[in-house]
Order: structure tokens, then sequence, then C-alpha cells
């Protein structure tokens, strides 16, 4: 992407592509290509707080193309086949990437970013043998998942495996390291599966009590249009997002918006994506936006001079989240047209 004008700043968010299909979190994908795109575009002569809005706004990608810990999640509290959202979440995510690429044009051409030789062949090549290994991690799980060979759980298994056999092939990781890496994954499962199990036992309660069918009869006496209901929905996630982290509110939301949501004919697994992109939208507002904060810690620059200057990339997400929602609703009125997944 170097001939490109901004070829840095398109090359932080491919990486996030890339990235999205090993990780399938946002905190993950700031925290670990974060200091490595921002030391890149500093030395390429790129702007701090440009560099920051490009690495945070990018790392929105990572939940969305599969696979996606927050998917994950939605697809069990919802019983919604996970492989589904996997594949509903290709093409918004590669939306999202070509949006942000094309703010990285505009921006950089108003700054006049200087456009680099084109790579030659011998470079490429020398590249892409370089990182085939780690990207065929990518193929794997895709693969895996659409041809039938295992299922989502049974792909992390692989892919775990073949990641730490890739580490010691590397020597990023040795025996020694390992208790300590197996430490930090279970402090984080741990986590997860208390989140997991308080957020069934509070569906059960909602359920027992019927809260969301008082809710669905609620916004359902609002209006009969499904594109009015997904607009007070987006609206509600939206400001959750602001102060909610995405996995409590995924756990919390989804059991008292499911109902509404298939009462109205609306597609449970495009709902899911959706759900999603709003709370990923959150990471990136204050005043919690957790991606905001690890962006804060790695180059010590203000949370509100990140917050200015990711407001383009905002506006660019919630623009593919409408025309996400507008075809949701077509769909509900014209189910002949194709399912994104």
């Amino acid at each position: 992407m170097g001939h490109f004008r901004g070829g840095l700043a398109h090359a932080n968010v491919l990486a996030s592509v890339i990235f999205a299909g090993m990780s399938g979190s946002a905190i993950a994908d700031t925290g670990g290509l974060g200091a490595i795109e921002l030391k890149a575009m500093k030395d390429g002569g790129y702007e701090e707080d440009f560099s920051l809005a490009v690495t945070g706004a990018s790392s929105l990608i990572g939940p969305v193309i599969p696979p996606s810990v927050p998917l994950v999640l939605y697809g069990v509290t919802a019983s919604v086949s996970i492989a589904d959202l996997f594949d509903a979440g290709i093409l918004p995510g590669i939306l999202l990437g070509l949006v942000m690429i094309g703010i990285n044009y505009i921006i950089c051409k108003d700054k006049n970013i200087p456009v680099r030789k084109r790579a030659s062949l011998v470079e490429i090549w020398r590249s892409f043998r370089l990182a085939f290994w780690s990207c065929l991690l990518v193929v794997i799980i895709r693969c895996g998942i659409t041809m039938g060979w295992f299922t989502p759980t049974e792909a992390a298994v692989v892919a775990v495996a073949y990641a730490l056999a890739l580490s010691f092939a590397y020597k990023t990781m040795t025996i020694r390291m390992l208790p300590k890496a197996l430490k930090e994954v279970l402090d984080i499962c741990a986590g997860v599966l208390f989140l997991i199990s308080t957020s069934t036992l509070f569906s059960w309660i909602l359920t027992f009590t019927g809260i969301p069918q008082t809710v669905a009869r609620a916004l359902l006496s609002v209006s009969d249009s499904p594109l009015v209901i997904m607009l007070i929905i987006s609206l509600i996630l939206l400001v959750l997002g602001l102060f909610m982290d995405s996995t409590p509110a995924i756990l919390i939301m989804t059991p008292i918006l499911y109902p509404v949501i298939t009462s109205m004919g609306i597609d449970p697994v495009l709902f899911g994506v959706i759900l999603v992109l709003w709370l990923m939208v959150g990471l990136v507002t204050p005043p919690v936006g957790m991606v905001l904060f690890v962006l804060s810690s790695i180059s010590g620059v203000s949370i509100g001079k990140i917050s200015k200057a990711i407001v383009p990339y905002i506006v660019g997400c919630i623009s593919i989240i409408l025309l996400l929602i507008v075809y949701t609703c077509l769909m509900v009125s014209n189910p002949a047209l194709p399912l994104l997944y």
C-alpha cells in the first residue's frame, strides 16, 4: 500500500482486517498491533493524533470479522448459530475497512502526506513468505468452520494449538513463559465465565418476571415499523455502549431485545452483527472507551485529543451500521433479498 496516498494508514487498517481473523477482540488488536503501528506511522512522518485515531478505529474491525468474541457471546445467549454469525460479519467488516481506507485517503490528501515508492515483487514476496505461516491461521479457522471440518469451539482449540506451535517455532514463546501465559488465559476465562453464569441467572429472572415481553409490547406500541423499532433499539445500544463494556451489555440486553426483533420478523443473525457494531462504537467514545484508554496509555496522548481525531471514523462506522439496518428491515418486507451470510 506504500505507493498509495496515506499508505501506512491503509496498511494499519489492513493489518487489523488480517488480525481480526486471529483475535476477535478490539482491545487485543489495539494492544497487540498498536505499538508497532504507531511507531511505524511516527517514523513515516504522520501526526500522532491521526495515527492514534486510525489505530483505534481500525481495531473495531476485530470483533466483526470472524472469529469474534462478542458474536460468540451473542450466539450463546440468543441460541443463534455462531457459524452464521461469523459469515454475517465478513461483509460488514470488509465495508468498515474500505470506508476507513477512504477516510484515510481524504485526510492524507488534505495533509499532503508524501507517497512512497512502489514495493518491488521481490520485496512483496519476501514479506509474504515471512508472514505466510501466521496468516494461514485465518484460513484454517474460516475454511475449517465453513467446510464443516470442526465446530467454532473445536476451531478455537485448533487455532490455539497452531498458534502455540508457531510461537515455539518463532521462539517468541518458551516453556518457562507458558505457565504465565496459561495463568493470564485462566484469569480472562474465569472472568468471562462468571459474567456468563450471572447473566444466565439474570436472563432466567427476566423471563420469569416477563420483563422482555413487557419491553417488546412497549416498543411495539410505539410503532409497527421494523425500521422505527430498530432505530429506537440502536439509540438504546449507542447510549449503553458509552457507559458499559460490551460483554455485560451483550449478556444483559440480548434476552431483553431478542423477543422484540423476532416478533418483528427481523433476522436474529443480522441483528447480532448490528448489536455488536453499536456496542463497538462505545469502545472509541468517552467516557468508558476502553480502546481510547489503551491508546492513551501506549502513547501518553490525552483521551480528549484522540477522541477529536477519531470522529470521522465514528461517522463512517455509524454510516455502515445504518446501511445494514436499512437492508435488514427491507428483508422483513421482501424475503427474496439475498442473505448477507
